[in-house]
């Protein structure tokens, strides 16, 4: 999707107020998952000692916080880096500039270069896959959403019929077999569960998953489950993470089909994107239109 990302200026700090002239922040993203985030004017000239905070949305302990030190870079502003190798735990993470002695400015941000991560592919190897993307939030500042899915099982092309759809995928961190199937959960009721079958061939997989079990089971919204062993083994969300789109749910729409049920009338099938990127499929009357 978008490579060269520049945010407009905020008119509201939002999730902590700032005065006007925050400092803001260039981030390059890299292949492996690390940030590299230039800072212009973090605080008072000539201090010494200034970091980059990172603070997860609602944060509630010590690990929610993580300080990167800012250092002078060649061209005059401050730089941080958070490699690849440093955990950051899944969710929203608000960034901040922080001077020694002083209280800790919100950032807006600058230009987002995500091209490295554009058709990304990790190894896996490492058991997990670490995503970092940083994006301007409603009100212009500066967020980090970060996933740490381990395994991990990627969407990828989605295919639309008129009963049915096909999701084509790739598993990270852990091995595909032959016992391999997909689990679509209705989410207000879990213990309503349906079966798909998966063709594999390597870290791939192809699962094709028919409306009509789900009409059936009733509307709402059904999470899609990856079982990469079968039964013996973990549960893995299907979910679209690898590229430089953080919140794919208004980004990536699929068309809705119309499809009859005896018990619930005419209702609307299809699939969507969470607010967490995750894959689900809706099931709705046709008249209804929220977005469950």
């Amino acid at each position: 999707m978008t490579a060269l990302a520049t945010s407009q200026a905020a008119s509201h700090a939002g999730d902590g107020e700032e005065a006007p002239g925050a400092p803001r922040a260039d981030c390059i993203a890299d292949s492996a998952g690390g940030l590299t985030f230039d800072v212009t004017d973090p605080g008072e000239p000539g201090t010494d000692a200034a970091h980059l905070l990172l603070r997860r949305r609602d944060a509630e302990s010590a690990e929610d916080y993580v300080r990167l030190p800012l250092s002078p870079s060649a061209d005059g502003r401050l730089r941080a880096a958070l490699p690849s190798s440093v955990e950051l735990a899944e969710g929203r993470w608000n960034a901040y500039a922080q001077v020694a002695g002083g209280e800790p400015r919100r950032l807006m941000p600058g230009v987002n270069d995500l091209r490295s991560l554009v058709d990304r592919a990790p190894s896996g190897s490492r058991g997990h896959v670490a995503v970092r993307i940083p994006y301007a939030t409603k009100q212009g500042n500066l967020s980090v959403r970060s996933w740490l899915r381990a395994p991990h099982a990627e969407a990828g092309e989605v295919e639309i019929s008129a009963d049915r759809m096909a999701v084509r995928g790739r598993v990270y961190g852990t091995e595909l077999s032959a016992d391999a199937y997909v689990e679509a959960v209705r989410r207000e009721e879990p213990s309503s569960v349906h079966r798909a079958e998966v063709a594999v061939e390597g870290p791939e997989f192809t699962v094709t998953l028919p409306y009509g079990p789900l009409v059936d089971g009733g509307p709402g919204p059904w999470d899609l489950w990856l079982l990469p062993a079968g039964g013996d083994g973990p549960r893995v969300r299907l979910a679209r993470l690898l590229d430089d789109v953080a919140d794919k749910k208004a980004i990536f729409t699929y068309p809705v089909v119309v499809v009859d049920s005896a018990e619930h009338g005419k209702v609307e099938a299809g699939p969507y994107y969470t607010n967490d990127n995750d894959l689900a499929v809706r099931i709705r009357a046709t008249e209804t239109r929220a977005d469950g």
